[in-house]
């Protein structure tokens, strides 16, 4: 705080545009604006404001008597809420022969703009003022000038021995510098660290961006610095988990892991046909579009968050989570037209080494890509402030809707042109267990027909049920006494009977009620294609 001598001397220095002087005492509305004008700082000077209750203009003193009401109002100013963010002040009393002076020091606020009853109000010279709108706008620049991303802070109680210097110097600096510039640098370890801030010279540690690209083990200072993998059973979270797993690491070692796995463990080619005799394959995703959106995701996270990136792949979709939601200047309203950077430092070193662009044509390619690929377009989740997430469904997944729709109306035209009377019992007794075999061509079907599982069903007692019942449902009775000629013992109910429904060759047709009198058998679309197999083989 300054000292009474300091005041003075600033009492009667008349020129001096960081003070002002009153002998009013009551008018809060005067006080709060000059408070806020000095917290503005517009001139950027860098200096200290000085209001000065008890002192006239002409650098007089008034002979004010400083109470503990007065001293506690002008106090008060800084948290009464009036006046957004608080402003950085001091309140001190100081007695002199002519009375006494109250002074508040204000401190300039590092990220401006700071507003009073939302104004933003300045100091042009000797006086105070509302600022325009270009002024507000400089002051908006200068915040964001000032205030640094998270991952330039200094990573506290680390050393350069969480490091690994190698993939620093073999990796890192050659991508980010120039070789001549580099066979020249004769800077120690620190210095080429501090260069790239990645090494913060006041704390002697390196910061968070260094732990995050090549420390030796960054979830001991961010546990949520890593991804996880989830592949699912199903179209949900309560399906069962067939596969998962953690990537974590610095960056550096994940990034090539992460850029395999998409590759060896996620993208899946299938034949698909298109005639009788002409097959194209075709991909549930392209590989840089799920690349590019798993790498932006890296890149744009919030690493403060304790929540990892999730990247969990479903049957008919793939979704990444990761914290942190739109940043800077980039807004639902705008994105993904304009992009703006958390972590900058990341950015340029995933650009340097090949993984992101930072052109902002990123998500125009992956539609372009997903599109070509016959994927829909990939959905993004931009109005949560927390977390930003994207969607993108499987082109295979999609295709094997259709081919199974394409199949049933092609065994539903191939019976009705037979006049076959039981087309609607067939489609309507279908399972879905029975349907999701259709996904695959009849060569692939008849590849599991060929298996161990269907071995004790190749009998020509399956063969004369199957071709009965393709004709008509039939009862328990109809099947074993009358086709097979044996008695309805529950012996040969289950040696006969219960396999084929086991494995979904046959249904019964009243399900809420299996032990119904009235209960008959029907053929699936399954059974209807193992008819066709037993038919094309030798059946004894």
């Amino acid at each position: 705080m300054i000292s009474k001598d300091e005041v003075l001397t600033l009492l009667n220095d008349l020129e001096n545009y960081h003070v002002e002087r009153t002998v009013s005492t009551d008018k809060m509305d005067k006080f709060c604006q000059a408070i806020c004008a000095f917290s503005n700082d517009m001139p950027h000077s860098g200096k200290k404001g000085y209001l000065i209750i008890g002192a006239a203009d002409d650098g007089t003193i008034s002979g004010l008597k400083v109470d503990d009401k007065l001293y506690k109002t002008i106090s008060g100013i800084r948290s009464d809420g009036n006046i957004q963010p608080f402003p950085v002040m001091s309140v001190e009393k100081f007695a002199c022969d002519e009375g006494d002076l109250l002074v508040v020091e204000v401190t300039p606020y590092k990220y401006p703009p700071v507003k009073y009853k939302g104004r933003t109000w300045i100091r042009i010279g000797p006086r105070k003022d509302v600022a325009s709108e270009t002024e507000e706008r400089a002051l908006a620049e200068r915040r964001r000038a000032n205030i640094l991303s998270f991952e330039t802070f200094p990573c506290i109680d680390s050393t350069l021995d969480d490091l690994k210097l190698d993939l620093f110097r073999n990796i890192y600096l050659p991508a980010v510098m120039d070789e001549d510039a580099l066979a020249e640098d004769k800077r120690d370890i620190k210095q080429q660290l501090s260069a790239l801030r990645l090494y913060n010279r006041t704390e002697d540690c390196p910061t968070y961006a260094a732990i995050l690209l090549f420390g030796k083990n960054p979830e001991y200072y961010l546990p949520g610095a890593y991804v996880q993998y989830v592949r699912f059973d199903g179209n949900d979270n309560a399906a069962d988990i067939i596969n998962e797993h953690k990537f974590t690491g610095c960056l550096l070692d994940t990034l090539p892991k992460l850029d395999t796995f998409i590759e060896t463990a996620i993208i899946e080619k299938r034949l698909k046909p298109v005639t009788i005799l002409r097959e194209k394959t075709v991909y549930n995703y392209p590989k840089w579009a799920i690349r590019e959106l798993l790498m932006n995701a890296v890149m744009h996270r919030d690493y403060q968050s304790n929540t990892p990136i999730k990247f969990y792949q479903y049957a008919d979709r793939i979704e990444i989570d990761n914290a942190g939601g739109l940043y800077g200047n980039a807004k639902p309203e705008n994105f993904p037209n304009v992009n703006d950077y958390r972590n900058p430092i990341i950015a340029e070193a995933m650009k340097s080494l090949g993984y992101v662009n930072r052109y902002n044509r990123g998500i125009v390619r992956v539609q372009k890509e997903l599109h070509e690929n016959g994927n829909l377009e990939a959905r993004f989740s931009v109005n949560n402030i927390t977390v930003f997430g994207v969607n993108v469904n499987d082109a295979t997944y999609t295709e094997d809707r259709q081919l199974r729709i394409d199949f049933t109306n092609q065994v539903t035209n191939q019976v009705t042109n037979q006049d076959d009377p039981v087309l609607e019992q067939i489609v309507s007794s279908c399972s879905q267990a029975a349907l999701a075999e259709y996904d695959t061509r009849y060569s692939q079907i008849a590849e599991r027909f060929d298996s161990q599982e269907f071995a004790p069903l190749k009998s020509a007692r399956v063969l004369k049920i199957l071709n009965v019942l393709l004709s008509e449902p039939q009862s328990k009775r109809e099947l074993l006494v009358n086709i097979l000629g044996l008695t309805v013992q529950v012996y040969n109910y289950q040696k006969f009977i219960e396999p084929l429904m086991a494995h979904n060759l046959i249904v019964q047709t009243i399900k809420d009620k299996p032990r119904s009198p009235k209960q008959k058998y029907a053929i699936t679309l399954l059974g209807y294609y193992f008819l066709s197999y037993l038919n094309r083989t030798s059946v004894k």
